[in-house]
């Protein structure tokens, strides 16, 4: 801890490197959870793809192999109601799609998989008593929110903007996540909707940390050492990486999702919403390029994705990524192939 002139974030959860392993829904492992806590960072359980059942069993792998510190993260949106036409138009924007891979447009398609965190999964936080607990999209009631503080855990959230700090400060969280323009996946905001208006990380940093009284973890654009500096010039006590772990062995992504990875530079990825219908960074593809990253076709997050899977699954068994997400931040080109406990370290200039 001596070598780190702020380490607040370090007594808070208990850790020994102010590096924290980004919840990468869908790609992150509970081997990757365990290697990045035994490295000295923390590691993160990324809950919103995964049944109970699933997160139970991930949970006592974690356990069992490691006692150090861990995050558990959650969604907190609101699922919203049915709409029928909504999802009829979106249907029929990729009708073409499907009569050209042979599949029938009128076909059922499977729901979302994205859930949001509920008493289900706020009872796994009370038997497993994660140190911390983030939240991504806002935060839970005010119910949920003190069940998972009476078992002890840090409470820490996604902020995009001041307000949305200031926001998560007010409600009691103990960390916020300062979540910069550059950041891959899903973008954190619940204020706003205007991504016209979001902040990239090097403006929204010391910004937040002048607006709060907790500590403030830098996210976005960051897969060296020379970001976690820059990051900690900037005023913050940790930062959150994502991207560059998705380079390591124990991440699970695709082949071509890999591939895009080595090949990534400054201008391959863009914010899109056809994928979940929430606005989130990843790698240009097919369905980007021809539909338009971001479109009002698209409908409510989490219900896009239904109607893709058919798609995804045709094209993802030929190796193409047409219909597929491939999140990724804007430094990808910076993140070099390591374990997950190496880049940890690494990150920390060790």
């Amino acid at each position: 801890m001596a070598n780190w002139k702020d380490s607040r974030i370090l007594e808070l959860f208990g850790i020994e490197l102010p590096i924290i392993q980004a919840p990468m829904a869908g790609a992150t492992t509970p081997e990757m959870v365990i290697a990045a806590s035994e490295a000295g960072g923390l590691g993160s359980l990324p809950g919103a793809m995964l049944s109970i059942e699933q997160m139970t069993q991930a949970m006592d792998q974690i356990r069992a192999a490691t006692r150090n510190s861990i995050n558990v993260n959650f969604f907190s949106h609101v699922d919203p109601e049915p709409d029928a036409a909504a999802q009829m138009k979106w249907r029929a924007a990729l009708a073409p799609y499907y009569v050209e891979l042979g599949l029938n447009p009128a076909d059922p398609v499977p729901s979302s998989n994205r859930a949001p965190f509920d008493a289900t999964y706020c009872g796994l936080v009370e038997k497993y008593r994660p140190e911390v607990v983030s939240f991504h999209f806002g935060l839970p009631n005010a119910e949920l929110l003190g069940r998972v503080r009476a078992t002890g855990a840090k409470i820490i959230a996604s902020a995009t903007t001041v307000a949305e700090a200031r926001w998560l400060a007010d409600h009691g969280v103990d960390a916020v996540i300062a979540m910069g323009y550059e950041a891959g996946g899903h973008r954190g905001n619940f204020l706003s909707d205007d991504m016209g208006t979001q902040v990239g990380t090097i403006a929204l940093v010391p910004q937040i940390v002048d607006a709060v009284n907790v500590p403030v973890i830098a996210a976005g654009g960051i897969a060296d050492p020379r970001g976690v500096n820059a990051a900690f010039a900037l005023g913050a006590s940790a930062v959150q990486v994502g991207t560059a772990y998705l380079l390591t062995p124990e991440a699970k992504v695709s082949e071509f999702h890999r591939k895009a990875l080595l090949a990534g530079g400054d201008d391959k990825t863009a914010l899109t919403n056809l994928f979940t219908g929430r606005p989130a960074r990843g790698f240009m593809n097919r369905l980007m390029k021809e539909i338009g990253p971001l479109a009002d076709i698209a409908p409510a997050f989490p219900t896009a994705g239904g109607a893709l899977t058919p798609l995804r699954a045709i094209t993802e068994k030929a190796g193409r990524s047409d219909f597929s997400n491939m999140w990724s931040g804007q430094s990808a080109a910076l993140a070099r192939v390591m374990t997950t406990r190496e880049l940890t370290r690494y990150l920390a200039g060790l």
